[in-house]
């Protein structure tokens, strides 16, 4: 499904010569594909922080521009792959990591603004105020199963494209979320838990069902884990606010506040959580789609 972006407001003008249509975000390093020239600017291999952001084509002025203009520049068909340079997009994506850094500096219920900062390459993003310390990282929360060997030969039954164009969509920024990175008593951290639980098999339907759990202070496949974070949650206070801030509004029923489960026949935590059929991957995949889709647009505003 293509991704609307006809109601999304226009590039903020130049701060020095006010054209507007002539900024384009500079791109550092070395692209695996030629990013969009219409959006982009190449910036060189290096950036170390001080770095101009933005470039003007019309006066050549580079520099930063506001929070919330960045926020209106995000650009959600960007593919996170291509400036990871064949690596995790999760640990190498300069621009996803700009991405969560833009999205969830915003205010928690308590009114503490989440800003969250890099402090090197030991940590990915960190976040510290009145409401705690955090250390945060990068979380894919789509899965085609594609080199996942129990589902091979139902990955192998569909033509390329089936499995890519799913792929692709999962690599934009509507794919990704930020969960603590930080391992507690060296024990597995949220993103490990959710990919090593077969009841879970890194669905995020039923991972935002454990959460949804978690609020709810009932046992869920991930209660230990979740439980260890409870610090995280807490900024929250609700499931609801979590959804909200987030912005996984579209995953949940607006009535029942009941998680939209992937596939039909969803038994929640059922023994394996990976589709079962060629037609359930499909149902899992057109409605994964849907809500990548979806957030993707409540991203672009």
């Amino acid at each position: 499904m293509a991704i609307d972006l006809s109601k999304r407001e226009p590039a903020p003008p130049c701060p020095k010569c006010g054209v507007r249509g002539s900024l384009r975000e500079i791109f550092y390093g070395e692209p695996a594909v030629e990013p969009d020239p219409s959006r982009y600017a190449l910036g060189g291999c290096l950036m170390d922080g001080s770095n101009p952001t933005f470039r003007c084509l019309q006066c050549d002025w580079a520099g930063p521009i506001s929070n919330q203009q960045n926020r209106n520049h995000i650009d959600v068909t960007f593919d996170m792959r291509i400036d990871a340079g064949g690596r995790d997009p999760d640990a190498y994506s300069k621009t996803l990591k700009e991405y969560h850094k833009i999205l969830w500096s915003k205010p928690i219920p308590d009114g503490t603004i989440f800003d969250l900062d890099s402090k090197g390459s030991v940590r990915y993003l960190t976040h510290e105020s009145k409401s705690g310390s955090f250390a945060l990282a990068s979380d894919s929360i789509t899965h085609s199963y594609k080199n996942v060997k129990r589902m091979a030969s139902t990955i192998d039954s569909f033509d390329s494209e089936v499995i890519e164009s799913f792929r692709n969509l999962g690599y934009s920024i509507g794919g990704f979320l930020i969960f603590p990175g930080n391992r507690i008593a060296n024990k597995m951290t949220i993103n490990g838990a959710r990919g090593f639980s077969i009841a879970i098999a890194d669905r995020f339907d039923l991972t935002l069902e454990c959460i949804r759990l978690h609020y709810l202070n009932q046992k869920n496949p991930l209660e230990e884990t979740l439980n260890r974070y409870m610090d995280f949650f807490s900024l929250f206070i609700t499931f609801e606010n979590y959804v909200e801030f987030f912005l996984l509004q579209d995953l949940v029923d607006s009535r029942t506040g009941n998680i939209k489960f992937f596939t039909e026949s969803t038994n929640t935590f059922d023994s394996n959580a990976y589709p079962k059929s060629r037609d359930e991957y499909l149902e899992y995949r057109e409605n994964s789609m849907e809500f990548l889709t979806q957030r993707n647009l409540r991203i672009s505003g």
